[in-house]
């Protein structure tokens, strides 16, 4: 099972030129599709005078989600190359956009290959990558008198606490990693706690 995966910290930028026409790649990282639209829709604001849009991305740990496109250039000459640099990071939650300002001179089909792929790879050299662990989201209700296990538990397996609710009876959100996932359910099992791991 796998416990992490690879990502980015934040935006960079990159560039490639080549017969006038100018190549600029945004690479960051994204949490899903409705991330990626308002990340892609910032971008066209941005170069509203520019000819291309191509772009890839992967999503969740294991990369199974992801999208590419040639925006009008020849097929497979711009996605795909971009998303060849993202699987050559192993990287996933990643995306990168590549505006293209078409200079007067065309390319050829090997010759954009090549732009939007050192594009692509000029941006993520100048990111930084970093390793994320894997988690699991557990619902966890419980009466006060086990507020002290709770927050106990919370501090011995080092759980991210995302929401509390306390009321009549106590209900926390919290954020286990996947590793020790089991760990915290025979625990919360032995002392007869209600609980519900969330879909992913």
């Amino acid at each position: 099972m796998m416990h992490n995966y690879k990502s980015l910290i934040g935006e960079s930028t990159g560039t490639y030129k080549e017969k006038g026409s100018k190549f600029i790649a945004y690479c960051q990282p994204i949490l899903d599709e409705i991330d990626f639209k308002e990340k892609i829709n910032l971008i066209k604001k941005k170069h509203h005078d520019a000819r291309h849009f191509c772009y890839a991305y992967r999503l969740l740990p294991k990369g199974t989600n992801y999208r590419y496109n040639d925006d009008g250039e020849p097929n497979n000459s711009a996605g795909k190359p971009i998303l060849g640099q993202i699987d050559s990071f192993s990287l996933t939650y990643t995306l990168i956009v590549v505006v293209r300002y078409f200079g007067g001179t065309k390319l050829g089909v090997g010759g954009l290959i090549k732009a939007y792929k050192e594009a692509a790879k000029d941006a993520i050299s100048n990111n930084k990558i970093i390793t994320k662990e894997i988690t699991s989201t557990f619902i966890i209700k419980c009466n006060y008198s086990d507020m002290s296990f709770i927050m106990n538990l919370v501090k011995e397996l080092k759980l991210t606490i995302l929401k509390k609710e306390l009321e009549i009876h106590c209900k926390f959100e919290v954020d286990c990693p996947i590793k020790i996932k089991e760990e915290l359910e025979l625990k919360l099992k032995n002392r007869l706690l209600s609980y519900q791991e969330l879909e992913v």
